[in-house]
């Protein structure tokens, strides 16, 4: 392991793939566990249709890989034994970054469950260096706090993140807003931030920007919105609208900017969902686009179509958004990309 980081940068996400790689969900850790089955069918609906575009390694808790085995998730799954206590590989996984002649490598970060909501987080916060080792990977370990769904690359030196995740107290409190951004450019290899303000409302990860904002393309962002005065997210969406339409990126671009609709809200025993269309995940040929049915009908056909407009040469391949968003995320937050070796 190493912590340097010089010479690596992290790929943006639409880049090709080697693999994917998720975590199965923990009944020990859920909010409501009593869910498990209609939880686990939704990762196993995720899991499959990721493999229908690219090879799937299912991180498992060792004592559950034959049962998990016997689930029939194709012949494009592969099932990984590491301990750990919750299922959202995008926050605890390796972040994996390439060098200028295109070998890989993983950055670990520090991982405290979101800034303590949810104990134990021990085994989580080794579930990194554990993949990167099955991998015979460089480990490159980062002296930050910090979850891969508070980040977004475009691959040209651009990074999306929110102030209200990254320069949380409960995440790194002896650091101040300069030196986490100096670590969170070293690290990406990235050398201009955009921070947009806040994450969706409810969002108890206090604000990823993996559901409020992403990458389209270089110089091209999209971003979800409310036109409701009367919602929480409308002072929001249009503050960080604001933010985007002034920003310029490391290529001196100024970002085009497409918005997405937000489906219509959902509340589960007092507490609002974050629904997210941007909590979708790009694969090989592919995008897998959460969609949530009902009220929502007509966002999740304005969402998809919008979709398909931009990435016009990519399948939409559609999930069931309802599935796992209880838990409080979605298919991006579910998975961690591999990126392809090689220039």
């Amino acid at each position: 392991m190493t912590n340097s980081a010089s010479n690596y940068k992290m790929p943006a996400e639409w880049a090709e793939h080697e693999r994917t790689f998720i975590s199965w969900p923990v009944q020990a850790s859920m909010v409501y566990p009593d869910n498990h089955k209609a939880v686990s069918e939704g990762y196993a609906e995720i899991i499959r249709a990721i493999a229908e575009f690219e090879p799937v390694t299912v991180i498992v808790n060792p004592e559950e890989e034959e049962a998990i085995g016997k689930l029939g998730l194709g012949d494009n799954v592969t099932l990984l034994p590491v301990a750990h206590n919750d299922a959202w590989l995008r926050d605890n996984g390796p972040t994996f970054v390439k060098d200028g002649k295109g070998a890989l490598a993983g950055v670990n970060w520090k991982f405290n469950a979101w800034g303590g909501k949810y104990a134990p987080w021990d085994l989580d916060d080794a579930v990194a260096p554990q993949i990167l080792k099955s991998l015979v990977m460089q480990q490159i370990d980062a002296p930050l706090v910090m979850e891969g769904g508070s980040i977004h690359t475009d691959g040209e030196g651009t990074l999306l993140t929110t102030e209200e995740c990254l320069l949380n107290k409960n995440r790194n409190p002896e650091l101040t807003r300069e030196q986490i951004e100096e670590y969170v450019k070293e690290y990406t290899g990235t050398e201009t931030v955009i921070w947009l303000k806040r994450g969706l409302s409810g969002d108890e990860t206090d604000g990823h920007v993996d559901n409020i904002a992403c990458f389209a393309a270089p110089g091209k962002v999209i971003l979800q919105i409310c036109d409701d005065p009367q919602d929480e997210n409308y002072a929001i969406t249009q503050e960080n609208l604001r933010i985007l339409e002034a920003a310029v990126d490391a290529q001196g671009r100024k970002l085009e900017i497409v918005t997405i609709q937000q489906p219509p809200r959902v509340d589960l025993e007092g507490s609002r969902l974050t629904l997210s269309y941007l909590n979708f995940y790009f694969v090989n040929g592919g995008i897998i686009l959460p969609v949530f049915g009902g009220t929502a009908a007509e966002t999740d056909k304005l969402a998809e179509e919008t979709l398909a407009g931009l990435f016009p040469d990519r399948v939409i391949r559609k999930v069931n958004g309802m599935a796992v968003i209880g838990e409080g995320g979605n298919v991006h937050c579910t998975t961690q990309q591999m990126p392809k070796a090689g220039l």
